[in-house]
């Protein structure tokens, strides 16, 4: 009786500590998870050629664009392209705009650089500089001249965005 007694007691524990690792390991996979939206990325500068480690808060596959300065991103939700304002509907230079962050932003996995000063604009759309592999969108539609600056203020990229 003593041993049957054992027996089960030791299956118990075995079976108690298996159950324990495999939930260690999904509770590990859930930190990993969360965290694992969060990074940096290099950045090439379009004007020095210079690369340069950039921080993002958030990423996701871009799935739909709406305009020049406006996406949806999985997981995310609407964002607005910060420090840059691109032509509406039935503006000139609006097909020009949208067709570029198609090219560069649809279906991609998109790097979000986060407005920390002000991360939501009035639309509740979140405010942010957007990285594809070493492009800054932001960025290169004003260098293309396919979109005019322009902040909500406040805004940390006030003074400039790389």
């Amino acid at each position: 009786m003593k041993r049957k007694t054992i027996s089960i007691i030791f299956l118990a524990l075995m079976i108690g500590g298996a159950i324990l690792s495999i939930s260690n390991e999904f509770i590990d996979e859930d930190v990993f998870a969360k965290n694992s939206n969060q990074g940096s990325i290099l950045i090439k500068d379009s004007e020095t050629n210079k690369t340069e480690n950039i921080t993002y808060e958030a990423k996701g596959k871009c799935n739909k664009v709406v305009d020049g300065d406006t996406i949806w991103v999985e997981g995310v939700g609407k964002i607005r392209l910060v420090g840059v304002n691109t032509p509406e509907k039935n503006e000139d230079g609006f097909s020009e705009a949208k067709d570029f962050v198609i090219e560069k932003c649809l279906y991609k996995t998109v790097y979000l650089d986060i407005d920390d000063k002000k991360n939501k604009d009035k639309y509740n759309r979140t405010l942010a500089i957007v990285y594809t592999n070493d492009t800054n969108i932001n960025q290169e539609l004003l260098e293309k001249d396919l979109g005019e600056v322009m902040y909500i203020p406040p805004s940390e990229f006030e003074k400039g965005f790389k």
